[in-house]
């Protein structure tokens, strides 16, 4: 087990670098395949009316003239150890792990990205809870009661789920709740948890029930249709011979082995809304990682479009790990094998 987490390990920091360099080229090597000089590049950060002095401040601040691996070693060297910027005689130190500074704001991005990281996983979290335990319950009902008027109501509703977009059943979730019966507090009053948690959980319950409303749609087909393909397996067969409770053969059995692809696509769910989610966030005036992504994009600030990207796809590779090493937990099949 502890050469195949290291083997992961490897294999997640290399394709951190893999996306890091492909998101860098995107950003800084495709401009100049289309034909944009490094005066234009850096004419786009400056700001309307840019002067030929501001141009060229702006181009020695960001390394704009070195070659473009340059800069990505140079971007790469201020994650590991940090890094000097200089603006004419000054220059400013970004220690390690260093992402840069905004093209907007001039604020670090790591220090943006803090910021905004807990109202994310607040609402990543606390969503997840509620379409994991949800979507799997409602699941495995509908399987032990296949063809019943619960499994068609159910199975209906999972369609609407996942049918409907987020923002739809989120601005009629603030119609409803928030302008009309006034219960919830409506878009943009989000609360940190460390001022008050109170106004923290009912600025977030909408966005939660939102957000856990799609994904506990499709996790509970999902879980539909691993425990009927479970449920005729010899195994389980076996495990009614041998006299044991029917409790135990559908929780420790058919449960068990259907959870393992439930846990795949968990993991990539969660780890994509750990680095922000657009929809959600946009609707309810979440200040989480999407919003920033969303204005970054829009900005043009590359590097905090940067830091966003490698934030998600962090979370994705860690996540996934963890995932993996839990499939040994949930089935033991894998144990085995």
């Amino acid at each position: 087990m502890f050469a195949y987490i290291v083997r992961r390990l490897i294999g997640a920091v290399l394709m951190l670098l893999l996306v890091s360099l492909v998101t860098f080229g995107i950003f800084f090597w495709l401009p100049k395949l289309a034909g944009q000089t490094t005066d234009q590049i850096a004419a786009g950060y400056v700001g309307k009316a840019p002067t030929k002095e501001a141009i060229a401040d702006t181009k020695e601040r960001l390394g704009l003239g070195d070659p473009v691996l340059v800069q990505y070693g140079n971007y790469l060297k201020g994650i590991v150890v940090g890094r000097d910027y200089k603006a004419g005689p000054v220059t400013d130190h970004c220690p390690a792990p260093c992402l840069g500074y905004s093209f907007r704001s001039s604020q670090p991005v790591l220090e943006t990205l803090v910021d905004r990281a807990p109202a994310t996983g607040s609402l990543a979290l606390g969503a997840a809870v509620i379409w994991l335990s949800g979507g799997i319950t409602v699941g495995v009902i509908s399987a032990l009661r296949r063809g019943t008027v619960w499994d068609r109501g159910a199975m209906l509703i999972a369609l609407a789920g996942v049918s409907l977009p987020i923002y739809f059943t989120g601005l009629v979730s603030l119609q409803l709740f928030s302008y009309s019966l006034e219960i919830f507090p409506g878009g943009g009053q989000y609360t940190a948890i460390t001022s008050d948690p109170v106004k923290w959980f009912q600025a977030l319950v909408l966005p939660w029930v939102t957000l856990a409303f799609l994904y506990a749609a499709m996790y509970a087909r999902l879980t539909r249709a691993g425990m009927l393909e479970t449920m005729n397996e010899d195994y389980i067969r076996t495990a009614r011979a041998k006299g044991l409770p029917e409790k135990s053969v559908v929780t420790k059995h058919a449960l068990r082995a259907s959870l393992t692809p439930i846990m795949t696509i968990f993991g990539l769910d969660l780890g994509l809304l750990l680095g922000g989610a657009v929809l959600t966030e946009s609707t309810f005036g979440i200040p989480g990682l999407g919003r920033l992504a969303i204005d970054s994009i829009r900005s043009g600030d590359l590097p905090m479009v940067l830091g966003v990207t490698l934030i998600t796809s962090t979370s994705i590779v860690i996540i996934n790990l963890i995932v993996d090493v839990l499939y040994a937990v949930v089935d033991p099949r894998v144990r085995l094998g």
